[in-house]
């Protein structure tokens, strides 16, 4: 079976690595996702960077590495950047076979998703807020 690696930018707020690594989670924690392993990897300023976490993956014993870069546009970073990493890596480890998928935002679920959103149906972690007087207060909606 293969392995996931989600890959995301990375930023200098903790928090928001923190979150990419909860999703890593939630998708590990998945019945029958169809993945040995699930991490994440950043492009830059978080640990791991992607080809810390294709090695690590690797060193799993994983065969078949599926990468999902969790960008919303095909930027330089999808366009050019994480296939050249990958390339790299690929080079190194000849034994290991990965798959670069397309990027989140070319998914055409993905328009139903924002909806759901949106909308507020979607059980998100985070509460949608409505401003007010300038002042942001948990709207209360089905989050």
């Amino acid at each position: 079976m293969p392995s996931l690696l989600l890959i995301a930018h990375g930023s200098r707020r903790a928090a928001s690595n923190d979150e990419v690594r909860a999703l890593a989670e939630r998708i590990r924690s998945l019945p029958d996702s169809g993945y040995d392993h699930v991490e994440a990897a950043f492009l830059e300023l978080a640990e791991p960077l992607i080809p810390a976490g294709l090695h690590a993956l690797a060193a799993r014993g994983a065969t078949e590495i599926v990468a999902f870069p969790y960008f919303l546009a095909a930027g330089t970073h999808v366009a050019s950047d994480i296939p050249e990493a990958i390339a790299e890596f690929a080079r190194a480890r000849p034994d290991v076979a990965v798959r670069l998928s397309g990027h989140l935002g070319a998914s055409m679920l993905l328009p139903t998703a924002i909806l759901s959103v949106a909308r507020c149906e979607s059980g998100a972690a985070a509460p949608c807020r409505r401003f007010a007087g300038g002042e942001a207060v948990v709207c209360g909606c089905a989050n």
